[in-house]
């Protein structure tokens, strides 16, 4: 590994932190996803490369932002992970051979299903006996922070499952529609205030805050994710 080598791999760290306070800990981006998904993309590339390179600390071997220090942390039983991004027909054949050999089948996969993502603020829901007891943030993976209060103002989420077991963990994605999105900026632009970059960040700007009435003003919907073993599980 050269000097040259050493030093992008630092300037891609340094540079992708910087952006990831903005998107995560701000709610506010500072690049486009695009721009952001080319540059971890050269990241990883340089340090599948130079191994030697390893960071425990490095942005590809963390997921989200720092968790804020004015909501409770929350330590995640299943740590919630990201999803992978594929830029061309190659890198979508490598995803497909990882799945295979995850499944340990002799059959290759000829079939998807396929759905748009919706891109919102990633949440973990815990009931306990079927009542709605905490609701929490991915934060970094393992820590989130605890923003029941905005949670329970969300008339798409359930606040009682009758028939759950006894523990039942739900996540999914909260998110905030483009006409939604749009009468939020209009307003905020005749009121002379900050508007927001995306509808995103404005599913995030609006569950991570104190005051609960803001998220109840918001019509925000709640698309909870297929049930797979890594994010929607019950427990004892």
């Amino acid at each position: 590994m050269t000097d040259d080598d050493l030093l992008r791999i630092q300037e891609l760290r340094t540079e992708i932190r910087k952006h990831n306070v903005a998107y995560y800990d701000s709610d506010n981006p500072s690049i486009s996803d695009q721009e952001w998904d080319h540059l971890m993309r050269e990241l990883r590339n340089l340090e599948a490369k130079y191994p030697e390179a390893y960071d425990p600390t490095s942005p590809t071997e963390n997921v989200g932002g720092t968790p804020s220090q004015i909501f409770a942390p929350v330590q995640h039983a299943v740590p919630m992970m990201s999803l992978d991004n594929a830029f061309d027909d190659s890198e979508l054949d490598q995803w497909v051979k990882k799945i295979e050999r995850r499944l340990e089948s002799s059959t290759s996969i000829s079939e998807f299903c396929c759905e748009l993502k919706f891109d919102g603020l990633a949440i973990s829901i815990r009931y306990e006996d079927g009542k709605l007891v905490q609701a929490a943030t991915r934060g970094d993976g393992s820590i989130g922070e605890d923003v029941t209060h905005n949670v329970l103002t969300i008339r798409d989420i359930p606040k009682y499952i009758k028939g759950a077991p006894q523990v039942l963990e739900v996540r999914g994605e909260v998110y905030l529609r483009i006409s939604e999105f749009e009468k939020l900026n209009k307003k905020a632009e005749q009121l002379g205030e900050k508007t927001y970059v995306n509808p995103r960040n404005a599913a995030a700007g609006s569950i991570r805050q104190k005051n609960s009435a803001v998220a109840a003003q918001r019509n925000l919907p709640f698309l909870g994710l297929p049930n797979r073993s890594d994010i929607w599980w019950t427990c004892s």
